[in-house]
């Protein structure tokens, strides 16, 4: 008599897949395809139920974004003229006080020509324009001597436009 091996344990979740083979392997005995009805997960037994299937989900009406309280907005505090003027004060005053020291520092050609700008941009003085071109003619890479000296020209066109645009308002 054949013998038949124990079910193997291969399928989902460990639920036989109707793999069975005999030992003998040339056993007459046809393998069966698999039927076009799905087969019982659950065995045959009659008092196991398939578990329902998940429920779908039903649109549901929008939740509407929650409205910030107000105190948890953030408003910034608000900064009193005075506080601004006098930041300007010291600035100006610090601006002063640099432009002359500036020559006094240990730098390359380039970063004068950097902290030069930086002077022309925060104080509008375009009195500073030829230390920068000077600066920037002391850079020896080509390169950024080339943009050192179109920053130059870009100073020159903004106090150039700045003056014609105040004399055509005055006129």
């Amino acid at each position: 008599m054949d013998s038949i091996k124990p079910k193997k344990e291969g399928g989902m979740f460990g639920i036989n897949d109707n793999n069975t083979q005999a030992d003998n392997a040339n056993d007459p005995k046809p393998v069966s395809a698999p039927s076009e009805t799905p087969q019982n997960p659950f065995g045959d037994s009659p008092d196991m139920v398939p578990p329902p299937p998940p429920p779908t989900l039903q649109p549901s009406a929008p939740v509407p974004a929650p409205v910030p309280s107000p105190s948890a907005t953030f408003t910034p505090a608000p900064t009193s003229p005075s506080a601004d003027d006098s930041l300007l004060d010291l600035k100006e005053q610090a601006l002063k006080n640099l432009q002359p020291l500036v020559s006094h520092l240990d730098q390359t050609p380039e970063e004068k020509f950097k902290t030069t700008m930086m002077l022309i941009q925060a104080s509008d003085d375009s009195s500073l324009v030829g230390q920068a071109y000077e600066a920037a003619n002391a850079i020896p890479d080509e390169k950024a001597r080339a943009q050192a000296l179109l920053d130059v020209v870009n100073e020159i066109n903004y106090f150039t436009h700045k003056n014609n645009g105040d004399t055509e308002a005055k006129s």
